[in-house]
């Protein structure tokens, strides 16, 4: 009876389908308490990038698009998901680093939204570890980062969840986020398969995968391109976009 009405859940959010339960060496489902979710886990080192604009100055927006830039390369996709907030045309909200190059600046100041829910942070790819990094903190002393993208809210730094987040609280989601490990080896996406609140996707990261520190990218318009697990989820355009590179 629960196998069938998490299946529910997925198919009807399109995270389901024969594929589901294949699973991968890069991508698996699994459920904690009750609830499913699609999981992606890159070990450092691995091709892992953040997109924003095309090279003919467009923004990326799709993973269609991802694709066949990446078809023209000879590199294929093999996962995606949408990676921090965005304004209407598709800038950033927050710091975004893309090989190297800051494109947009960091923002510290409390504000409205999820964003402004402080503490945020940033997730950087840098030189030698993944890193999720309270925003403030990363401004005052920024490490080399070859990617970096800022979101919030923050789900858990040190071990810590949020000191806003409530275990009953009302506002759920579909929601989609990283966690990095302590040694910074490998970092984790999770795109839930239903609504949930924050407290609960925050445990998930510190209390099932033991991450000490991750980062909420979105809710509501969080989609993910997984083909391993049948997912490949349209939508709106996006922003910044993460993802793992392979050859073809």
């Amino acid at each position: 009876m629960i196998l069938r009405r998490l299946l529910a859940l997925l198919l009807g959010l399109g995270l389901g389908g024969p594929a589901l339960a294949q699973g991968s060496d890069t991508c698996r489902s699994e459920t904690v308490e009750g609830m499913g979710y699609a999981l992606c886990e890159v070990p450092f080192g691995a091709d892992l990038r953040l997109w924003l604009t095309a090279p003919d100055g467009r923004p990326v927006a799709t993973f269609e698009r991802l694709r066949e830039m990446l078809a023209s390369e000879g590199r294929s996709l093999v996962f995606a998901m949408n990676a921090g907030m965005y304004h209407a045309d598709r800038r950033p909200v927050g710091l975004y680093i893309e090989n190297g190059t800051e494109a947009a600046p960091i923002v510290t100041q409390e504000g409205f939204g999820n964003f402004g829910l402080v503490p945020n942070a940033v997730f950087c790819i840098g030189p030698e570890r993944f890193s999720v990094i309270e925003s403030r903190a990363f401004a005052a002393a920024p490490p080399p980062c070859r990617f970096a993208t800022q979101s919030g809210p923050a789900l858990v730094l040190k071990g810590a969840l949020h000191p806003k987040f409530l275990a009953d609280g009302s506002s759920r989601y579909v929601r989609n986020g990283v966690g990095v490990s302590a040694d910074g080896s490998r970092a984790v996406f999770a795109l839930s398969a239903g609504p949930v609140n924050f407290h609960q996707f925050a445990r998930l990261f510190r209390d099932h995968l033991g991450l000490p520190d991750a980062l909420y990218f979105d809710g509501n318009i969080s989609r993910i391109y997984a083909p391993a697990l049948g997912l490949n989820q349209g939508g709106r355009p996006m922003g910044p976009i993460v993802g793992l590179v392979a050859p073809r």
